[in-house]
């Protein structure tokens, strides 16, 4: 591989599918403060929710990923986009870039999830449990092994802990188990719906990971100063990523959705070679066969 940029046709600084993907995130930004205005949350409605969530919607996958935060978190997220991105689909071009664009960033989403869903298994198996069996003992299991997400002063803690009271004074008052049920199930949902995920940077780094395989020795300058080849860069952001993911830091960052963007990447990247090389070897052979007289 050379370490120069090299195109298969002519080159764009600003490629169609880059500057449209560009050009929906600050809309979709724009339109974040518009609603937020007449009190429309975006972020609920169009983030990435945890799939058996309430909040969950069947648009989220694709929806989330065109989200963010505040204006640091989408300049970032951009300007990353057109720094590798504006390369990888001038090489490519735009039709296969996008579905790469696309597939890069439902993966993250799902790859986000997914690890997630281990995290969450042990408080949802004791709350169902409880939900499952309503009981003054069923109940005492979640309050021993599950944080409760919930200020000491928020209305829903105050009547969880004014009945979960009632039921200890009095394991068969029913109509209090009944009440304490019903609060569970309720906080279980609010549970579920703190799951949140927005962003593009899933399919941002599944860009980065395209570059570093097409263009691997091309050098990225860091802070615009300290030059670092494009697959050293990538290699040690994935590392950093699964690092702070294992870590578990409360940054705020999903960072296995930033692996999981990556990890799809890289494997549809392996396979559009593997057809690329089977479609190559069968040209070979068609051209074998009819250059061949017997």
């Amino acid at each position: 591989m050379s370490d120069e940029v090299r195109m298969g046709g002519g080159f764009s600084i600003l490629p169609p599918v880059v500057k449209n993907l560009l050009i929906l995130n600050i809309l979709f930004f724009v339109a974040k403060f518009a609603f937020k205005r007449i009190g429309v949350d975006l972020d609920a409605l169009l983030g990435l929710h945890f799939f058996s969530a309430s909040s969950f919607h069947f648009w989220q996958p694709i929806t989330y990923m065109f989200m963010h935060g505040n204006f640091e978190h989408l300049f970032f997220n951009m300007f990353a986009l057109w720094m590798f991105g504006a390369a990888v689909e001038n090489h490519w071009g735009s039709k296969k870039f996008l579905i790469y664009y696309m597939v890069t960033g439902f993966g993250a989403g799902l790859a986000h999830y997914v690890v997630l869903t281990f995290s969450l298994y042990p408080d949802l198996v004791l709350m169902n449990g409880f939900l499952d069996a309503p009981s003054w003992e069923n109940f005492q299991q979640i309050v021993a092994h599950h944080t409760f997400h919930l200020t000491s002063d928020d209305p829903q803690f105050v009547a969880l802990q004014q009945t979960a009271a009632q039921v200890a004074n009095d394991p068969t008052n029913a109509y209090a188990l009944n009440h304490l049920t019903v609060l569970v199930s309720s906080y279980k949902d609010y549970f579920l719906n703190l799951h949140n995920v927005i962003g593009a940077s899933g399919a941002i780094f599944g860009v980065m990971m395209a570059f570093a395989m097409l263009f691997p020795d091309s050098q990225i300058y860091i802070y615009f100063l300290l030059p670092i080849k494009a697959k050293w860069f990538v290699i040690f952001y994935g590392v950093l990523e699964l690092v702070y993911g294992v870590l578990g830091t409360s940054d705020g960052v999903a960072h296995f959705a930033h692996l999981g963007g990556m990890l799809f990447g890289l494997i549809l990247i392996l396979l559009w070679r593997r057809k690329d090389k089977q479609k190559h070897f069968d040209n070979t052979q068609d051209e074998w066969y009819s250059d061949t007289s017997y």
